[in-house]
């Protein structure tokens, strides 16, 4: 009885800081003229003159449709749709193909690489306001950057797929996705992220060339990426999928437990599915060597073997739906324990009650980092409000 009550309670808490935290919060970045104001410092100041990331607006263009979907509210079809109108105009190139990476304050485009990452969210974000408003051109925008990526990206030799192209998909010598990446040929964050966005097309667009590539996508998720000793994901590869060393991400670790096992579930094959069960608990596994006696998870280890202790807001989210995961469907039952007390430390700690959305990261002794965005490329609503929507929907 005690564990239902401790789930009441959590499931109160999320709801209201979804409703009152971070919602609120994301709507002021929210640009009457089109789109999505681009930063939001630390300290609560917007930042009109900010560049547009292509992960952030398609982030936020997710967000906004799988809100819609699960709470029928006008307020978030809005949402949803200012966004999808400003992704498709101003992110979509029209004369190449494909997502640029970003825009100028004004909807100019500034550096038109085509990075993997951002189509795969081009895809993602397009497939769930089709699936939340049965919208014909998000659909038709979103198997086009599939036939793109399938066309230019893909390495039929190798298998898999290139980690950035020029805008006219020429090759490119810096392909990171951040300063804090490797340059190599191949990455795990961008072959995840392809597989995730794969996934939510095919379940609007059962397509059977598609499903060979979730299939492919998750064959190689457990033949290439993941460490076949440690069970922990390899970051970073050359064009033949040899290892560039790398280090360890405990949030990828963990998100991967359970994002690879919902995408085999979209598939719909019982062998899929439990395969990609079998390789779950082993990402399960190795992503709770980063758990901390208070509930959270440290970020990484560098590949010098330095430890980075901190503890960053998605790779918090990611702990709560992978516990949760472990505990429904990998006979975890520790699982559920342990999400009720990383919701505790992301309540406790990561939530900023006074000016809204939660801090980038906190110390290892919980002190906040007040000085990060609160909103900007790489800090987006994607992974805590899918946090929450996850936590509603598991408990239904």
């Amino acid at each position: 009885m005690t564990g239902f009550i401790a789930t009441d309670a959590m499931i109160k808490d999320v709801n209201d800081v979804l409703e009152h935290n971070i919602l609120p919060f994301w709507d002021r970045l929210k640009d009457p003229a089109g789109g999505f104001f681009g930063q939001i410092a630390g300290d609560g100041t917007l930042i009109k003159d900010a560049p547009r990331g292509a992960v952030l607006n398609a982030r936020i263009l997710w967000t906004y449709s799988a809100l819609y979907r699960r709470f029928r509210r006008k307020e978030h079809l809005m949402a949803a749709v200012h966004a999808k109108d400003y992704f498709v105009e101003h992110f979509m190139d029209h004369k190449y193909g494909g997502v640029y990476w970003s825009l100028d304050a004004k909807g100019k485009r500034r550096v038109d690489k085509a990075q993997l990452y951002a189509q795969s969210f081009g895809i993602y974000a397009l497939a769930e306001f089709y699936a939340a408003t049965g919208d014909d051109e998000a659909l038709k925008a979103a198997v086009n950057i599939y036939h793109i990526v399938e066309r230019h990206f893909a390495d039929p030799v190798n298998g898999g797929y290139i980690e950035a192209l020029g805008r006219d998909f020429e090759p490119l010598q810096d392909m990171r996705l951040s300063e804090h990446d490797v340059n190599c040929q191949k990455t795990m964050n961008s072959h995840l992220h392809l597989l995730e966005g794969y996934a939510a097309l095919f379940r609007i667009w059962p397509d059977p060339g598609l499903r060979k590539r979730v299939e492919a996508l998750l064959e190689l998720l457990g033949t290439r990426i993941i460490n076949p000793e440690t069970g922990h994901l390899e970051l970073y590869f050359d064009k033949d999928w040899t290892v560039v060393p790398g280090g360890i991400s405990y949030g990828h670790d963990i998100e991967t437990s359970w994002l690879a096992l919902e995408c085999a579930m979209a598939v719909r094959s019982f062998d899929t599915v439990e395969r990609t069960r079998a390789l779950a608990r082993r990402l399960y596994a190795a992503g709770l060597e980063g758990l901390q006696p208070d509930g959270s998870l440290t970020y990484e280890v560098k590949a010098t073997g330095e430890a980075d202790n901190s503890r960053q807001w998605w790779v918090q989210a990611e702990s709560v739906v992978g516990n949760l995961w472990a505990w429904k469907y990998l006979s975890e039952p520790e699982g559920y324990v342990r999400a009720v007390k990383a919701w505790e430390y992301i309540s406790h700690h990561l939530v900023d009650r006074e000016g809204g959305e939660w801090w980038w990261s906190c110390d290892a002794s919980g002190s906040p980092d007040r000085s990060s965005d609160k909103a900007g490329e790489w800090k987006c609503p994607y992974h805590n409000v899918r946090m929450c929507l996850q936590v509603i929907g598991i408990f239904d």
